[in-house]
């Protein structure tokens, strides 16, 4: 029942005892209302595996879902976040990709951050969960919402075909670094196709020598031209993986940045990453914040005023 990570502020709970967790969140959800401060001492204070084992005894005790209970009990961003808490780290991003394809729109940046950081495996867990919750594959989903190239670097990542070995051929990253070069820098038009079978293919050493050559070719970081060669959604979904290759947990550390700056929070970026991230990384993106932002994460959220204090996804 251990944390899916060992960089995570959530760890497992010792002493842990399932039935008498059952007996707290039922004594929290008791009577009018609900005693929010109960709910989030047991729930964000276990292992997501120790989670799966409340849920367990909640159904053998009560005979209903306890994510069902919650979800009419709750509402809003607490819902979100408790919910989120109860599932696996892959049916979490099932769902989180689900919600960002249905209805009317898309929300792109849910398929990028998901898609650009995840491992070959948990790409291929996730893809086979959806097909079984869904009916459908995750594949034509996203190729039913997306288009252009966009969707041919989505279509390539949900392949989990990355090298994830530690190999580097410096005679290759240099050809891969006048590749890319000569596909966007040293021409008129952008050829999209070169940047994504080196960027999308790639181990990361690797592709940590194509980005020092590329900057030896060109005299500029990769980052900069791919925003100097492309726009919206495919730029996006280049500089993430770009991003991630060099550091998921500063990847994440600007994602959570760029929710909360200026007027408003992007909730739905912040949720997700904070629950995702939550027992994997979360010590390494606090440190990479602090560093980026010269604040902690924690008072940016507390200046924010969100419930994720609240919830106790601790920081």
């Amino acid at each position: 029942m251990a944390a899916i990570g060992n960089r995570g502020t959530v760890t497992e709970a010792s002493g842990f005892n399932a039935e008498q967790d059952v007996q707290k969140l039922r004594e929290a959800m008791k009577g009018a209302g609900t005693n929010e401060a109960a709910l989030t001492e047991v729930l964000a204070r276990r292992t997501i595996a120790q989670r799966q084992r409340i849920k367990e005894a909640y159904k053998q005790s009560v005979g209903k879902d306890l994510a069902d209970d919650l979800s009419s009990e709750l509402s809003g961003n607490f819902r979100s976040v408790v919910l989120g808490l109860l599932m696996l780290a892959p049916v979490y991003d099932a769902y989180e990709l689900k919600s960002a394809i249905k209805g009317a729109g898309t929300e792109e940046a849910c398929l990028i951050d998901i898609l650009a950081s995840r491992s070959n495996e948990e790409i291929r867990t996730i893809t086979a969960f959806y097909k079984k919750e869904h009916g459908k594959t995750l594949e034509d989903d996203v190729c039913g919402d997306t288009s252009g190239m966009f969707q041919r670097v989505l279509v390539s990542l949900l392949t989990a075909g990355r090298d994830e070995g530690n190999k580097v051929d410096d005679a290759q990253a240099v050809l891969d670094a006048k590749d890319i070069f000569e596909a966007g820098e040293a021409r008129w038009g952008t050829d999209e196709v070169k940047f994504l079978t080196v960027l999308c293919v790639r181990n990361t050493s690797h592709l940590l020598k194509v980005f020092d050559e590329y900057k030896k070719i060109s005299g500029r970081e990769i980052e900069e031209s791919i925003k100097r060669e492309m726009s919206g959604c495919l730029e996006d979904v280049f500089l993430a993986i770009v991003k991630c290759i060099r550091s998921k947990p500063a990847f994440f550390a600007e994602r959570l940045y760029k929710s909360m700056k200026g007027l408003g929070t992007t909730d739905s970026v912040l949720i997700r990453i904070m629950v995702a991230r939550a027992e994997i990384d979360m010590l390494d993106i606090k440190a990479e914040f602090k560093k980026m932002y010269g604040k902690t994460l924690y008072s940016f959220i507390k200046i924010d005023d969100i419930f994720l204090i609240h919830c106790g996804i601790r920081l």
